[in-house]
């Protein structure tokens, strides 16, 4: 599976497990209740949307972040290769949301904490990694635009995951810092292709 391949799957995964888990549980809304809820072991399917909504996309993400690392240019130092790594970690962190589930009864301890806990390590390692990354890649024209499509999918996260649930609602701004992070995938699946690692 190549890295486009990839990041096209993950939005796609990740949507479709969203509208059909949502279906599933009557009175549920996308725009009051967090996405997690639709895993919750209580829910009618955790098992499989757990892995379509977190697991696949994480997954992939991880693919798609391998493949950049992979692909950077020669001289790209080594700020720009740990945000690369931070990058492989904010994937795999969010594909463990997928198999550390929410228990509905108690969302504030036990083992809703292990789901909050791959949730922060998420929201944490990608603007980190994608904040190195844009600065390291900044000066380098081919791979500017993956750059600033970095610095504003890291920027996104941080206002969506920690200061803007109270203006808009914490169910709405947690799916668009999710969708900055899959689109931001799609683009970093793409930089890069046909250059030389020295020309790059």
């Amino acid at each position: 599976m190549t890295s486009r391949v990839a990041a096209t799957v993950a939005p796609l995964s990740f949507l479709a497990a969203a509208l059909l888990g949502g279906i599933t549980i009557e009175g549920y809304s996308h725009l009051r209740h967090p996405l997690a809820l639709l895993g919750a072991m209580q829910a009618p399917h955790p098992l499989a949307f757990g892995i379509f909504a977190f697991v696949l996309p994480g997954a992939a993400g991880a693919w798609v972040a391998g493949g950049l690392r992979a692909r950077l240019p020669a001289m790209a130092g080594w700020p720009t290769r740990i945000g690369a790594q931070l990058l492989l970690l904010a994937a795999l962190a969010f594909a463990a949301q997928g198999v550390l589930p929410l228990d509905a009864e108690d969302l504030d301890a036990g083992r809703s904490r292990y789901h909050a806990t791959a949730w922060l390590l998420w929201a944490l390692a990608f603007p980190a990694g994608a904040t190195l990354l844009a600065a390291g890649l900044w000066r380098t024209p081919c791979w500017r635009r993956l750059a600033l499509a970095s610095l504003a999918a890291g920027v996104a996260v941080v206002l969506c995951g920690f200061l803007a649930s109270g203006w808009i609602g914490a169910a709405l701004v947690q799916r668009a810092a999710f969708l900055a992070w899959l689109g931001w995938g799609v683009l970093a699946a793409a930089a890069g292709r046909g250059l030389s690692r020295g020309a790059a």
